[in-house]
């Protein structure tokens, strides 16, 4: 099954180089130009067979906000998706909300950690993951797919589809750029995983 992935729009803390994890921080005025753009291009892409496709989104606001975009976008009811709680964005714990030279102020010992083992790395606080745990969720969600599938989630979510389905190394997984302007398509079946 193709399914096309979409990041939601940029947030300020995106803009900010915040860690922004579970977090409900809602889309900017770029973000949502970026949603809309996302859903001119993919009312392109698959042309008229939109009812043939399931629209899936994170339940956090700023996905949900993105998927109603491109689906207005797209000429579509914007309400008319579902959610999943697989395609969450990775916990960062204690540390959602601030940016790595605050942290390197508070606990570089943590941050050194992090940065010699990061898709391992679990932060402090509760509920915190590591890439690895998230991989799990997101694996689970791949495996439940049953027909062709628009998802709007997270950069995280992203990075543990490239490492599922195209057996990126977990070093490069995590550290790659996850642009919020452009679709992912994925096909499962083959281990493609590309940028269009």
């Amino acid at each position: 099954m193709i399914v096309y992935v979409v990041r939601h729009g940029q947030t300020d803390w995106n803009a900010e180089s915040r860690f922004q994890g579970q977090k409900d921080i809602p889309l900017n005025d770029l973000g949502r130009a970026q949603a809309t753009g996302n859903g001119v291009a993919l009312s392109r892409i698959i042309a008229q067979k939109a009812a043939d496709f399931d629209f899936v989104a994170s339940p956090l606001g700023r996905t949900r906000h993105t998927m109603e975009l491109l689906r207005a976008a797209m000429g579509l009811e914007p309400m008319g998706y579902r959610t999943d709680n697989r395609l969450k964005e990775v916990s960062f714990g204690d540390w959602e909300g601030l940016t790595i030279p605050e942290l390197v102020s508070h606990y570089p010992e943590r941050v050194a950690a992090r940065a010699g083992a990061k898709w391992d790395f679990i932060p402090p606080g509760d509920h915190a993951e590591s890439y690895e745990i998230l991989s799990w969720r997101v694996g689970a969600w791949l495996n439940s797919i049953d027909r062709p599938t628009i998802c709007v989630s997270h950069g995280g979510v992203i990075r543990s589809i490239f490492r599922l389905v195209a057996g990126t190394d977990k070093d490069e997984a995590c550290q790659m750029h996850v642009p919020q302007d452009r679709i992912l398509k994925v096909d499962p079946r083959l281990g493609r995983v590309d940028w269009i």
